[in-house]
């Protein structure tokens, strides 16, 4: 929703401006269908010549989660909180019972509790293994720290993909002016 809120702050915007500093809009209206064919068209052709299909997909995929919204909601972060409330007490009261647990997140009846949280294999990816670097090293917090610092950054590298995408077609595209 956010995503057609700000598509409409910008033609507003621009055309608003334009109109408001004396612009004529039928100039802009009359033109506009060769100006996107064109302006357009070389844009597109920049970001294919400059990606490969693996990356025009993960773009689109992106653009799509833009008019989506946000994966989580707010109830999705309680049960979160929720679900590691009881993954930390079991760990606490038996750390052997919680190994079943974090082995077969798939299979766990406290994970079994939260099915949206379940289905995202990142975030049970994430909550195993660090609860798997935790019971192994109880002496060293700083390397279950290590390990949540290098995987959420292998994470954001991964969501910033379709920007770096669309970035190198500018590029391409300013080299060619």
């Amino acid at each position: 929703m956010i995503g057609i809120v700000g598509i409409a702050v910008i033609f507003i915007m621009v055309f608003g401006g334009y109109t408001a500093a004396g612009g004529k809009l039928e100039i802009i209206l009359k033109a506009l269908p060769f100006e996107m064919a064109m302006i357009g068209g070389a844009a597109v052709g920049a970001f294919l010549i400059s990606n490969g299909m693996a990356g025009v997909k993960q773009t689109m995929r992106d653009i799509g989660k833009v008019f989506r919204g946000p994966h989580w909601r707010s109830g999705d972060y309680r049960d979160l909180l929720c679900l590691l409330f009881e993954l930390v007490r079991l760990a606490r009261a038996n750390p052997v019972a919680l190994e079943e647990h974090v082995e077969d997140p798939g299979a766990s009846t406290i994970f079994g509790k939260y099915p949206r949280i379940q289905s995202d294999h990142d975030a049970v990816d994430l909550i195993c293994d660090t609860l798997r670097a935790a019971s192994l090293n109880y002496d060293d917090p700083h390397q279950v720290e290590e390990v949540l610092d290098k995987r959420m950054e292998v994470q954001m590298q991964h969501a910033l993909h379709s920007s770096g995408f669309v970035a190198l077609s500018g590029r391409l595209m300013d080299s060619c002016l």
